[in-house]
């Protein structure tokens, strides 16, 4: 399905459950640490500069974001996680907040889940993938920030990214640069195919 990427608007932020958008259009869910460039991996892939809002600060995205592109398909921002300063009891809202949007089953039609390329991903990296692979839908990992390390690290850092989420093959990487543009064509063919 031909999609024009450049019709895409912000539509609604979710604080709750009784938020979420259920209307049967794909949703393409973007998930990931709070400094791990989420917002600037969305921005890559419109092609637009501050469509998605880059925080100076971490953990600026605590709802679940809904940007309608072209009327075709929705951009799921979910919150970031992972982000010390944030309250404990902020924490416990955005984990059940995670878990009712994980919970209704079909919701997703494909997780992109973005880690940083050059570490090797944290507890919360984990626990994040564990969700996508218990959903049961289709996801790949972006590995932002490949313009940040040598091709050879990034090489070694996406078979460590694959053995510490226990990622099956089937499962793809994208070595991913929001910077400068890396991996977009690969993603966005992804995402294209399940529209």
């Amino acid at each position: 399905m031909a999609i024009n990427l450049n019709r895409a608007e912000f539509v609604r932020s979710a604080a709750s459950e009784r938020d979420f958008i259920r209307d049967g259009r794909p949703q393409i869910v973007f998930a990931g640490k709070s400094n791990v460039g989420k917002s600037s991996v969305i921005n890559r892939l419109l092609n637009r500069k501050n469509f998605a809002r880059v925080g100076s600060q971490p953990g600026k995205t605590v709802h679940v974001n809904y940007f309608d592109i072209d009327g075709a398909c929705w951009f799921v921002d979910l919150p970031g996680y992972g982000y010390a300063a944030v309250s404990k009891a902020e924490r416990e809202r955005w984990a059940r907040l995670m878990e009712s949007y994980f919970a209704e089953s079909g919701r997703i039609s494909l997780g992109v889940h973005i880690v940083d390329a050059r570490h090797k991903p944290t507890g919360d990296d984990v626990t994040m993938a564990e969700w996508f692979k218990a959903s049961g839908r289709d996801f790949v990992l972006a590995a932002n920030k490949t313009d940040k390390i040598s091709k050879t690290a990034a090489g070694e850092n996406m078979a460590l990214i694959r053995e510490t989420l226990a990622m099956p093959e089937s499962v793809r990487i994208i070595p991913f640069s929001a910077e400068k543009g890396t991996g977009r064509n690969e993603l966005l063919s992804e995402i294209l195919a399940r529209i």
